[in-house]
Parts: C-alpha cells; sequence; structure tokens
C-alpha cells in the first residue's frame, strides 16, 4: 500500500508559513533544493488543494527554461513538470500540466490513490495536510526545521482533535544548520 508523506520546511516554533503568508524566511540551498528534488523523484505523485496547486503552477511550469537558473532548480521543473498531480479544489474550473482535479470525496479517493500500486504520495500544502491527517491519512512526516522562530503564522501541524503517535526513522543535518527529522506514524 503507498503511503501519503507530508513534507515542508518548518521554523524551529512550528510555522510552515509566516505572518501574511511569507516564504522569506526559508533556507533552500542546493543541499536542501537537491534533497527535495531527491523526495519528488520519488514520488508517485502529487496531492495539492488549489492555494499550493495555482502557486506550483505558476513558477515550475517553465523554471527550466530560465537561463539564470541554477541546475538545481531546473531539474525540479522537470521532475515536477512530468509527475501526475492530483488537485482537490470546489472552485478550480481547470488543471493543467499533468494534473486531474478532483471535487468528489477527499476520503474515498485518497484511500483509493493509496490502494493502487505505485510509489508513495507527497501531500502538498498544510490546508490539505491538515485535513488528511485529520482523516488518518498522513503516513509519513518530513520536517525541514530552519533555525528561525516566527512566532506566529500556518502551523506544520494543525489543531486537531487526537493526538498522532509518531516514531523517529532518521534525522539528516545539513550545512546551512537545518535539520530534517523523518517521521513515521506508530500504533502507540
Amino acid at each position: 500500500m503507498r503511503k501519503v508523506i507530508y513534507s515542508m520546511s518548518v521554523s524551529l516554533d512550528g510555522f510552515v508559513e509566516g505572518p501574511n503568508k511569507n516564504l522569506n524566511w526559508v533556507i533552500i540551498d542546493e543541499e536542501i533544493h537537491t534533497f527535495f528534488n531527491e523526495q519528488a523523484r520519488e514520488m508517485g505523485a502529487f496531492l495539492y488543494g488549489r492555494r499550493i496547486y495555482e502557486l506550483m503552477a505558476d513558477y515550475w511550469p517553465t523554471a527550466d527554461l530560465n537561463p539564470s537558473a541554477p541546475a538545481y532548480e531546473a531539474e525540479f521543473a522537470r521532475i515536477w513538470r512530468d509527475k501526475p498531480k492530483i488537485v482537490f479544489s470546489q472552485s478550480l474550473e481547470k488543471v493543467e500540466w499533468n494534473s486531474r482535479l478532483v471535487r468528489g470525496n477527499l476520503t474515498e479517493e485518497v484511500k483509493k490513490l493509496k490502494a493502487q500500486p505505485g510509489n508513495d504520495l507527497s501531500v502538498g500544502g498544510p490546508a490539505l495536510a491538515a485535513t488528511l491527517m485529520e482523516l488518518g491519512l498522513v503516513d509519513v512526516f518530513y520536517l525541514v526545521v530552519n533555525p528561525v522562530t516566527l512566532g506566529s503564522g500556518t502551523h506544520f501541524f494543525p489543531a486537531m482533535r487526537g493526538k498522532i503517535n509518531l516514531r523517529l526513522m532518521g534525522t539528516r543535518t545539513f550545512d546551512s544548520g537545518v535539520v530534517m527529522l523523518h517521521y513515521q506514524q506508530s500504533e502507540k
């Protein structure tokens, strides 16, 4: 069975976006970008809500055509463009770039996707991830912890009715001081 993986840069105090949705605090150097490229390459598909889909589709489809783009960014653009994307939205009229729009039952659709053969699924964006966490459908968490506190913003882990038991599967420290924490959901 495929797993749903939630991976994002996060501040030390647990935010994936700062106040006003800003991301100017995220460290994304070549080493970290290469890590994200490796993760993306291994995914079977990306799961997006409207907001993160629009953000990604606004930049990545042609980012590799920019002659000043670093090689690691151009590589991600090619990975992103070629991967299937499932977009969950009631308001979007259409999606492009190897994407499929889903308006139906989120729970049923994600359960069907998990049951299909293939590589794991990456959930993008904190809003969709929060919904999938509440439904018990996120299996693996990668917190790429940046050495900064923000004080407010959008939480990596939303306020939830219940707890999620996690088991540490690994860590990695990047030269920039960013630390990746890899957790898997556990029984207790």
